[in-house]
């Protein structure tokens, strides 16, 4: 799987970027067959932005993005949105599997 961290408006240090690309594994593990994530971290306003695009097979996209004071919180924030999203998703389609 393909991870990609990029920035607007300002600049990501490197030990922010690793944590972005472990936490982006972590939870494509939960997603089915995942191919690519975008993880965007934008500086506006004094306002810190992340945003995680996964995307999975048969076209599933998941998106999720938050607000913090820091990129650290507004990123463990996009995880948790993300997490209950692939949470949402995951046992359904694991059920459906085993059954057959």
């Amino acid at each position: 799987m393909e991870i990609i961290v990029t920035t607007r408006h300002g600049e990501v240090p490197d030990s922010l970027r690793a944590r972005a690309e472990r936490v982006v594994a972590h939870l494509a593990r939960l997603a089915h067959r995942p191919t690519a994530a975008h993880v965007t971290f934008d500086l506006d306003h004094q306002r810190a932005t992340a945003e995680v695009r996964l995307s999975a097979a048969r076209g599933a996209v998941h998106i999720a993005s938050a607000e913090a004071a820091d990129h650290r919180t507004a990123l463990d924030r996009v995880a948790a949105k993300l997490r209950r999203q692939l949470d949402k998703k995951g046992p359904a389609t694991r059920r459906r599997a085993a059954r057959r």
